[in-house]
């Protein structure tokens, strides 16, 4: 099943002609398609070093390419500031073989990601967590200011997407209890200036190894937000304790961390309906971080 009305679906065989026309020095290469929860790329490995992704949702070409190019200076930046493995940018591909958008290939990196790895109740991983979220917060933002799309600016400005989303879950989820965490967390004041966040800190996006953080994925969003934004880690990786540990490590006041839970909770929110066919296991973490915050606020 699709996971969006617009997505573009690519095959190993168009990938291997892609490769074949574009970059013809890694055409003896293996291409695999990795089983991904990711809801954005489709992913091919190449080789044993090298990964693709590919824009599932039909864009126009010129437009798929700036985000692709901006995309890529976001992971270079980030890349030089990580404590830990991050996906490098090696090049970009153009239209073709069938499929109609620029695509990128960005370094592979091992481990295997947090919604199959669980690494929740890992004191060891939130240590880790809060060393990477901490670097990247170090990072200078060079005067730049929170781009205004998708989440961390201000949380009222997320009250008509909050209330689709609370429209679809009817059937699924407690709205009523739900809606009046909405108007709480939507009230929360914030003075903080921003920071540098990856900004989408969920399972799918991070490598285990062992019960340590072996790197982090999807780097293209790196950019200046609300500090609070990659807390949504705490509720969407982390149980009680290793929770407090996160916390602790980053000096989170109560304010902050709140905010953080409210990111959370918004990202949550439209996880659990938009995917609940069509991505079974985004579904369910976004069911399992909403339960998190709920128990969590009592």
């Amino acid at each position: 099943m699709t996971m969006h009305d617009d997505q573009v679906d690519v095959t190993t065989e168009v990938v291997a002609a892609l490769i074949r026309d574009q970059f013809p020095e890694w055409s003896g290469k293996a291409v695999r398609l990795l089983p991904s929860t990711g809801t954005v790329n489709a992913v091919f490995r190449i080789g044993d070093d090298l990964s693709a992704r590919f824009p599932r949702r039909l864009a126009d070409a010129a437009e798929v390419l700036a985000v692709l190019e901006q995309e890529a200076l976001a992971s270079a930046e980030l890349a030089q500031v990580s404590r830990f493995p991050v996906p490098e940018p090696v090049a970009l591909g153009k239209p073709g073989a069938g499929y109609p958008m620029p695509w990128s290939v960005q370094t592979w990196l091992p481990g295997t990601v947090a919604s199959d790895a669980d690494p929740s109740g890992s004191d060891a991983f939130a240590e880790d967590l809060a060393v990477f979220v901490t670097s990247l917060r170090n990072a200078d933002t060079r005067g730049r200011l929170f781009s205004g799309d998708n989440r961390g600016g201000v949380l009222a400005h997320h009250d008509e997407w909050m209330e689709r989303c609370f429209e679809e879950s009817e059937h699924l989820l407690d709205v009523p209890r739900l809606r009046q965490v909405w108007s709480r967390f939507r009230k929360l004041p914030r003075t903080d200036a921003d920071v540098m966040s990856h900004g989408d800190l969920i399972p799918g996006n991070v490598l285990v190894v062992g019960d340590r953080l072996g790197g982090v994925l999807d780097t293209g969003g790196f950019g200046p937000a609300d500090p609070a934004l990659d807390l949504v880690s705490a509720w969407h990786l982390l149980r009680p304790g290793p929770r407090e540990v996160l916390r602790q490590a980053l000096a989170c006041d109560d304010l902050e961390w709140e905010r953080g839970k409210a990111w959370a909770f918004e990202q949550a929110m439209g996880l659990v309906w938009y995917y609940v066919e069509s991505n079974p296991t985004m579904s369910r973490t976004g069911r399992r971080t909403l339960d998190r915050i709920l128990e969590s606020t009592g």
